[in-house]
């Protein structure tokens, strides 16, 4: 066997960097903080190694010593002695490394080789899963960018945190907050009421908006984006499965340039509203604004989509209108085993990218002219028991006005939130106005009118 076939056989790793910060660990303990960051137990390719290290992190949630003498007898109680080394390599270990001042350094070094092995075990895999013909090509694709990011993320966190770290890092966010005088630790939609029991849309929480038809859902999905890319320059990404990118976009500049939808549709524009044409499309242009229209978008390349928007543009937030025009990969399963799976799908994602997912939901036809309830969301009681907060919106139904006609007037809207899981729930009121196919917070309504 030639060097090379031999180097191509032997995954990646590097023993001496290994056992450099086993030993550092040994001279000082208060080191683990450091190579936690880096470091599990998995990361080491030695099985010894492996035992010691893990070793070491038992005694660490204890709170007791590590030392030579500690983490030896931890083996031994386990009865990993023998298959770690024994107490003579234990002993090794620390003559290894004079200080722990670069511990860091080796820690880098174990991760990178761990990265690597990963890397060529996703390779392989994908290489085997591209040769099975039962597995459709979106599987394959969505699976391998999954694990890949996954990867990617590994040399920007740590696994876990110490409570003190996490209690340092909120303190610090208060004293920011303070300072800043910002009021919400969350992205802010722009509809102050709602932001003062929200608290702004908070990372990893998966909202759901749900209305009846005619109501509004994209209308304030919409402004809400627009409030938060084009006001607060916070990167923003939108799936829109319902209209095009094109009838989107011409909503937008409705609504930012205050010109009504129907002329913008037909071209009987003035040539004062050009100015505020450009003036708006000047806005938008620079507003960091994500689109995807993906008609019939499958539940597997929205997740690559969005993997995608996050690593690319590193946005802040997803919108998707809406949740059950998303397609499932298994068509085989009842359609509300669909959408639960497509929920917790949407949860999962919200989690991984650390952002907060807002999707839009219809409610049952028996809600028309009610006030809807967390059982009205449609399809699947999964919803509900995934979302972190479902709001929805209602308007009372007037005698002389369908629920159709009433779009064509500026209407009070309520928006309920139904549930928040870490929050107060209440009411807030809000402003449809029809013209600009827009809402506004109510106040601001009030002292136009």
């Amino acid at each position: 066997m030639n060097a090379e076939t031999l180097k191509d056989k032997i995954p990646p790793h590097n023993e001496e960097a290994e056992e450099a910060t086993l030993g550092a660990l040994l001279l000082d303990s208060e080191a683990l903080t450091t190579v936690l960051k880096y470091l599990r137990a998995d990361d080491f390719y030695k099985t010894a190694n492996k035992k010691i290290f893990q070793a070491i992190i038992n005694l660490f949630n204890r709170s007791e010593a590590i030392d030579l003498i500690t983490v030896t007898d931890e083996l031994r109680a386990q009865g990993d002695l023998e298959s770690s080394g024994g107490a003579g390599y234990i002993s090794k270990l620390t003559s290894i490394v004079p200080t722990s001042a670069n511990v860091e350094y080796y820690a880098q070094i174990v991760q990178a080789c761990s990265i690597r092995r990963n890397l060529t075990r996703i390779a392989s895999k994908i290489v085997s899963q591209a040769h099975d013909e039962s597995l459709e090509i979106g599987y394959i694709i969505e699976e391998a960018e999954r694990q890949i990011f996954e990867i990617a993320e590994r040399q920007h966190t740590g696994f876990y945190l110490e409570a003190k770290e996490i209690v340092k890092r909120a303190i610090d966010a208060i004293e920011k907050l303070y300072h800043t005088k910002e009021n919400y630790t969350g992205i802010p939609t722009g509809f102050h009421d709602l932001d003062n029991y929200t608290s702004g849309f908070q990372d990893s929480e998966f909202i759901v908006i749900g209305a009846r038809p005619s109501i509004g859902k994209t209308a304030l999905a919409l402004t809400m984006a627009s409030n938060m890319a084009i006001r607060y320059k916070i990167p923003v990404g939108f799936f829109t499965l319902e209209m095009s990118s094109m009838a989107l976009m011409q909503r937008l500049l409705s609504s930012e340039a205050r010109l009504d939808s129907k002329k913008l549709r037909t071209g009987l524009l003035k040539p004062s509203d050009f100015q505020k044409l450009t003036e708006a499309a000047g806005k938008i242009y620079d507003a960091p604004l994500y689109i995807d229209d993906t008609p019939n978008l499958k539940l597997l390349d929205l997740r690559a989509q969005a993997r995608r928007m996050k690593s690319q543009h590193n946005v802040a937030i997803i919108f998707i209108d809406y949740l059950t025009l998303i397609t499932s990969e298994n068509k085989d399963i009842p359609r509300h085993e669909q959408i639960a799976e497509i929920s917790r799908s949407l949860k999962a994602l919200a989690r991984e990218l650390n952002i907060p997912v807002v999707a839009l939901s219809q409610v049952r036809r028996e809600t028309e002219g009610k006030r809807p309830t967390l059982a009205d969301l449609r399809e699947s009681g999964s919803i509900e028991q995934d979302a972190d907060v479902v709001l929805f919106l209602h308007r009372k139904k007037r005698d002389d006005l369908s629920y159709e006609d009433s779009d064509s007037e500026n209407t009070e809207t309520e928006l309920i939130i139904a549930k928040q899981r870490n929050g107060p729930v209440g009411t807030v009121k809000i402003a449809f106005i029809a013209r600009y196919t827009k809402f506004e917070p109510l106040a601001h309504w009030n002292e136009e009118a």
